[in-house]
């Protein structure tokens, strides 16, 4: 397994997707509450323009955390040669494929599933700045770096 390319590249496109999906959900919330306000009036309609204020709040943050992620995935160069766990890192600890980079869902390559993992999650904190053969413990679990890509 040597692909952190592909890696890359498959999550920025999931990436790519959310952005997508929030956007077109954000343009439907606002589409609906400018029809919605040319149509109504009274307390039912303020609530619900309410309530689609709050969810628009809502999606907004969602967009800027996918943003920010995407952000972090572009900035990653898979063509270090890493000797050191680092952002960008992929790492197989026990059976285990880590990609260092953001919490991500689950990805599955040549074969192998890869977990996306933040480096300030537990175990990617646990992992940075060390290299093959360290053993780490993780909430009462061992985990050794068995190869370093």
């Amino acid at each position: 397994m040597n692909s952190k390319n592909e890696i890359k590249k498959r999550y920025q496109q999931l990436l790519q997707d959310r952005i997508d999906v929030l956007k077109d959900m954000l343009e439907q919330l606002t589409l609906g509450a400018q029809t919605d306000a040319k149509g109504s009036a009274g307390d039912k309609h303020e609530t619900a323009l309410a309530m689609m204020h709050l969810e628009q709040e809502k999606l907004n943050a969602k967009l800027q955390e996918v943003l920010d992620q995407k952000a972090l995935i572009d900035r990653i160069d898979t063509s270090q040669n890493l000797t050191k766990v680092a952002l960008g890192a992929l790492v197989q600890v026990n059976e285990l494929w880590l990609f260092i980079a953001a919490a991500l869902p689950k990805i599955t390559l040549e074969d192998k599933t890869i977990i996306a993992v933040s480096p300030h999650a537990p175990l990617g904190s646990a992992l940075m700045g060390k290299e093959v053969n360290f053993e780490v413990v993780v909430n009462g679990t061992q985990y050794k770096i068995n190869h370093l890509i």
